[in-house]
């Protein structure tokens, strides 16, 4: 018989045990990196500068004292995550897909607006 149970292995992936976010974080994370961005220390011009995942990890632990995020891997996965999921959104509201929409044919207009009700 094995040592481990079932509800640890199958909570592993080849790398460790995955972290799973609740909605408060989520919503702490974002906040923090509109702070952030308002402070204007760590801006540049493609995004934030190399060292901002340390100190959102600072600000996040003032927020959230008991959740232990760490800038890696942590911080760095979540915001990767966000914004992989979030891309099509960003897109659509800057008006970068409008002009594929315009040729899109119903069926392809359905299909998005299934996805978006599922990803959202």
């Amino acid at each position: 018989m094995s040592s481990f149970s079932q509800s640890s292995v199958s909570s592993q992936n080849s790398q460790g045990t995955k972290r799973k976010w609740v909605l408060e974080e989520d919503a702490a994370l974002v906040a923090c990196m509109v702070d952030l961005h308002n402070l204007g220390t760590f801006n540049a011009d493609t995004g934030f500068k190399a060292s901002y995942l340390n100190e959102l990890e600072k600000m996040l632990g003032k927020v959230l004292p008991n959740a232990m995020l760490k800038a890696k891997p942590n911080l760095e996965s979540r915001i990767w995550t966000l914004k992989r999921d979030w891309s099509i959104i960003y897109d659509m509201l800057s008006g970068k897909i409008i002009a594929a929409l315009v040729g899109m044919s119903i069926g392809s207009l359905l299909l998005l607006k299934m996805w978006c009700g599922t990803h959202i």
